[in-house]
């Protein structure tokens, strides 16, 4: 099959890799890709926002499956056009896509669907907005209501900085702060059948020891070894079932990659977010251990015929993805820069360890920084010991002027 797959981060990066590997997959193409995708797909511009000339060009490349990585082409309707046209999409209708795309409208369906969650109000005037902060107290979890690159969010025991970043937003959702760890689940569905994949932790804040800014993700890992064994059949069963059931009720069936940002809190398991998309960097690590072909799935997913599909098959060994950023990420970063070292890590550290490209481009001979997180280097190993030496081994190898990383990705689950 020729498959297309849309975005140009990471994320994708992870998805040609994974795709490259499928003897199923004939062709692939990427667009708009970087720097590291090009070396094993073959990539197209396109304006990712423009459903119809995403369309047209996996209509003139023949393209039998389109994925849509990013979440803003989804909520555009992107995979609604590709649909229009003939060809199957894996992602979901710009409608499903809202309940990544406003944080109220998903709120309203895990009200409909029972699902468990923090306590929220959604708030459009500064009244609101201070009559909501009131009511919970710190720390004050503040959402902007729309798509924000996963900068949208603040959690801080300061209330003029809640209020502040409130004020900036035209619609916001105040909501009660959730104690416990984080958990990512992803689950493929066709908007019938959900099919969970294995939970990852990511880390959101900029620097070790979870401090500074929030970022898009500064890592990930995965498996959870202090996870309940049975999390994921929980979390099918009170969170992504009932949503996706629900969505198909409202006339809105959701198929594509449904993602649950949990927290294991003291009172069980309650959804932060859902997501419209494969998560970045959690993608990173999830598909590293995925031992299935990944076109079927996704295949079966587009067409609705996931309950067709034999179990998926799972590597033993532990993924950890570190990221590596810019300077000044994740405020305005510094761009242009030269990277190198990635022949190194390919030549002495491969296949246990390898680079994905994120905001990269190609400069001459040069592969220069083009982004805020610039490279996700991921490894595998034996446990997640071994897997976090892999990855930090790569990541001295690579020099990147002023390029920022957290040391402490897996670190605690390492060392159990």
């Amino acid at each position: 099959m020729k498959v297309l797959v849309i975005g140009g981060g990471a994320r994708e990066h992870a998805l040609c890799r994974s795709l490259s590997l499928d003897s199923d997959v004939t062709a692939l193409y990427c667009a708009p890709g970087n720097a590291g995708i090009a070396e094993v797909a073959e990539l197209h511009p396109v304006d990712i926002l423009d459903g119809d000339a995403v369309a047209r060009l996996a209509t003139e490349l023949g393209a039998e499956l389109v994925v849509v990585g990013p979440e803003a082409p989804l909520v555009a309707g992107v995979a609604d056009a590709v649909r229009a046209a003939g060809i199957p999409c894996f992602g979901p209708s710009g409608e499903a896509a809202l309940l990544e795309g406003s944080k109220a409208f998903a709120k309203d369906v895990m009200a409909a669907a029972g699902v468990p969650t923090a306590r929220s109000y959604v708030c459009t005037t500064p009244a609101e907005i201070d009559a909501a902060l009131d009511a919970f107290g710190a720390p004050y979890v503040v959402k902007d209501d729309g798509l924000a690159a996963g900068k949208g969010v603040v959690v801080t025991d300061d209330v003029e900085a809640a209020r502040a970043h409130a004020l900036a937003c035209e619609r916001v959702v105040v909501e009660e702060f959730l104690d416990g760890p984080e958990v990512s689940l992803f689950a493929i569905t066709d908007g019938t059948t959900v099919l969970p994949l294995q939970p990852a932790q990511d880390f959101k804040r900029a620097l070790d020891g979870d401090e500074g800014p929030n970022t898009g993700g500064m890592g990930a890992y995965s498996p959870l070894p202090w996870a309940d064994p049975k999390l994921v059949e929980e979390v099918l069963e009170s969170v992504l079932q009932p949503t996706v059931d629900e969505l198909r009720r409202r006339g809105t069936p959701f198929s594509g990659l449904l993602y649950a940002g949990l927290a294991i809190t003291s009172r069980g398991v309650r959804v932060i977010e859902f997501n419209a998309r494969f998560g970045d960097p959690e993608t990173q690590v999830v598909l590293a251990r995925l031992k299935t072909p990944l076109a079927a799935v996704l295949l079966a997913a587009a067409d609705g015929t996931l309950d067709e599909l034999p179990p998926l098959n799972w590597r033993d060994e532990a993924a950890v993805t570190v990221v590596v950023a810019s300077h000044n990420y994740p405020d305005t970063p510094r761009t242009g820069d030269p990277i190198e070292g990635l022949d190194d890590v390919a030549a002495q550290d491969a296949p246990g360890a390898y680079v994905l490209h994120a905001g990269t481009r190609r400069d001459g001979d040069a592969i220069v920084s083009a982004g805020g997180r610039v490279l996700s280097v991921t490894a595998v190993g034996k446990d997640l010991a071994a897997a976090r030496e892999r990855a930090y081994t790569a990541v001295a190898r690579i020099r990147l002027d002023g390029s920022q990383f957290r040391t402490d990705i897996a670190r605690k689950a390492a060392e159990g």
